[in-house]
């Protein structure tokens, strides 16, 4: 199956954090998205992986991607190595993206960062004829994909670009906070973590709102790129 666009999250939720509008978006344009989690945040606080799972797949029903899958790496402690690459080689050839999505190349989570790279290596070995890969016993063919952002996590990395998400802000809130076991919620008795506070619950907003403001528009989202972005003509810019 072909996709146009895989996004990957170290953990379920990253994703939704990063580019949830963004990908209501492109969902509602036509597009097809899908998308990889790379651990079940096994050593997240609260909840518990089984929980997680179930959390993600009502997000990518939110969503309406075509596809979710989680590649079962080990939370804080997978390695951007060979073993963990030919796994990420696996999935790009199999749905040969044309555009990759991935972690903030800088985050306070240890995780972030670290399925930044992965990701993007993975990218480019992904290319490589002479690395040899097989998924369901069939040996599958090269593919790199033309692009790879990375989405903006916790620090407020400056964008390269930012996305217009105005009329998809409320399905990125509703993804997020499919993850109930994660975020904000007064009735809890577990303990408390950085991203419990109604701080960071309102924070989907406003920092929507501050990236919005800056080009003019209710709502953005930001993406760091790793080469120059191109355009048509200067008339293409907003």
């Amino acid at each position: 199956m072909k996709l146009d666009i895989l996004a990957f999250g170290a953990h379920p939720d990253d994703v939704e954090l990063g580019c949830a509008a963004t990908i209501a978006k492109e969902v509602a344009s036509g597009k097809k998205v899908g998308i990889v989690d790379l651990t079940r945040g096994e050593l997240g606080t609260r909840g518990s992986a089984e929980l997680r799972d179930k959390e993600a797949a009502n997000a990518a029903e939110i969503l309406g991607v075509t596809v979710r899958e989680n590649l079962g790496f080990a939370d804080g402690f997978f390695t951007n190595d060979k073993e963990h690459q030919l796994e990420i080689i696996k999935m790009i050839r199999k749905y040969q993206p044309e555009i990759v999505l991935c972690n903030a190349i800088d985050d306070r989570h240890i995780d972030h960062p670290k399925g930044s790279k992965l990701v993007s290596d993975a990218c480019f070995l992904s290319g490589l004829l002479k690395i040899s890969t097989e998924l369901d016993g069939e040996v599958q063919e090269k593919w790199r994909p033309k692009q790879v952002y990375h989405y903006i996590q916790w620090k407020n990395i400056e964008p390269d670009f930012v996305v217009d998400v105005s009329r998809f802000i409320d399905k990125k809130v509703a993804a997020v906070m499919a993850y109930a076991s994660q975020f904000y919620d007064p009735k809890s008795n577990e303990p408390e973590t950085p991203i419990t506070s109604k701080n960071f619950t309102d924070s989907i907003i406003y920092r929507a709102q501050d990236l919005g403001r800056l080009i003019g528009v209710s709502h953005a989202e930001g993406f760091t790129v790793e080469r120059y972005v191109a355009v048509e003509n200067l008339s293409k810019l907003k």
